[in-house]
C-alpha cells in the first residue's frame, strides 16, 4: 500500500476513535482543563502519534498525518453544520436543571453538579434563591447559564471552575 495512503487511513481511524472517546467522557470536562487533563492530552497525542504514522518518522509523514487531521476536522465541521442528525449524534445538548424555580435533582446528579457549584453560579449571576431562577442550563461547553424570572430579563454565563489543590506556597 502507498505509505501516505496508509498514514491517511491510520489518521482517520485515530481521529474517529478520539471523537468517540471525547463524546463518551461528557461535556462537563470541557469547561476548564486542569493539570490532569493537560497531561492526559499530551500523553494521548504521544500515544496515537505512532498509530497514525507507523514507522514513517519523516517530515512528510508527519505533515501528511497533520494535513489529514486538518482536512477531517474541516470536513466534519461542514458536514455537521448541514446534517442535523449527525450533529445531534456527535455534539452534546444543553441540559435544563432548573425550570421556573424547580430543581431537577436527578439531572443535577447525572451532570455531577454539586449544591456548592450551583449556589456559586447563582451568586455569580446575582440570584439568591432557586425560586428566582427561570432557567438554569448546563451548556454544551460545560458552563452554567442562568436566566432570571425578573421583569428585567438578565442572562449571564458562569464558567464552571474546578477546585485545584495548592502546594501551600505563599508568594
Amino acid at each position: 500500500m502507498n505509505p501516505y495512503l496508509d498514514i491517511a487511513l491510520r489518521s482517520l481511524a485515530v481521529y474517529a476513535f478520539m471523537l468517540v472517546a471525547i463524546r463518551l467522557t461528557g461535556k462537563k470536562e470541557l469547561s476548564q482543563l486542569n493539570t490532569i487533563d493537560v497531561v492526559l492530552i499530551l500523553l494521548i497525542s504521544n500515544a496515537v502519534q505512532n498509530a497514525m504514522v507507523g514507522n514513517n518518522t519523516s517530515l512528510l509523514g508527519g505533515l501528511a498525518a497533520a494535513a489529514v487531521l486538518f482536512i477531517l476536522n474541516f470536513l466534519l465541521k461542514k458536514i455537521t453544520f448541514k446534517n442535523k442528525k449527525l450533529r445531534e449524534l456527535i455534539f452534546e445538548h444543553p441540559e435544563i436543571f432548573i425550570h421556573d424555580g424547580k430543581l431537577n435533582f436527578e439531572k443535577l446528579s447525572h451532570l455531577g453538579i454539586t449544591d456548592e457549584e450551583l449556589k456559586e453560579a447563582m451568586r455569580e449571576h446575582g440570584v439568591e434563591y432557586y425560586k428566582d431562577v427561570k432557567l438554569a442550563i448546563f451548556e454544551v461547553d460545560g458552563n452554567i447559564s442562568i436566566i432570571t424570572g425578573t421583569k428585567e430579563l438578565k442572562h449571564t454565563s458562569f464558567k464552571r471552575k474546578k477546585v485545584h489543590k495548592t502546594l501551600g506556597l505563599n508568594m
